[in-house]
């Protein structure tokens, strides 16, 4: 039985032996790999079709925020109204106004998550759209570079300036 332990620890060793010399030949090879760097979110976002389509989505939904900020506040005012006055108010009172407190409160909830959700959606579509640009305009960077890989900035502890290619990604997707 000890014999056979000794196979186990000897090729258990080999095989940490054999893994070190894999990465040792690897290391070369990654000193060659030319490397970039971008900040996705960024350039898409700070970039003029963004910026467009912002302004329409606030121009479409500036009533419907309107209305969500409007039952939120009134929503608060009978709150405050609740707190403030609701000791000094009868039963039945007390009652219906907490019952349309809650009644408004409910229907800010819900509209706000169905705003939020029609936005989430809207953006969702305008980041699918944009996919194949962001992605020609990578391709672009990588061949003026001469670039092995890109990496996105949120993989990256730190990088160089020299190897940020966020604003070179931005005027791409600006052209």
């Amino acid at each position: 039985m000890t014999g056979f332990r000794k196979l186990v620890r000897c090729a258990a060793g080999a095989r940490v032996v054999v893994a070190a010399m894999a990465l040792a030949m690897s290391v070369p090879a990654l000193a060659d790999t030319r490397i970039g760097v971008v900040d996705l979110r960024k350039a898409l976002f700070s970039s003029n079709d963004a910026q467009t389509f912002s302004d329409q989505l606030e121009q479409e939904f500036s009533g419907t925020e309107a209305e969500v900020r409007e039952a939120q506040q009134e929503a608060r005012r009978l709150q405050e109204r609740l707190q403030k006055d609701g000791a000094m108010m009868n039963e039945s009172e007390r009652e219906q106004l907490t019952a349309d407190f809650q009644k408004k409160a409910e229907a800010f909830t819900r509209q706000k998550q169905q705003l939020d959700q029609t936005l989430n959606s809207r953006k969702q579509a305008f980041l699918e759209e944009a996919r194949p640009e962001v992605d020609a305009a990578v391709k672009a960077l990588m061949d003026e570079h001469d670039l092995d890989i890109i990496l996105p900035s949120e993989a990256v502890v730190s990088v160089k300036p020299e190897l940020d290619l966020t604003e070179e990604l931005l005027e791409k997707l600006n052209q």
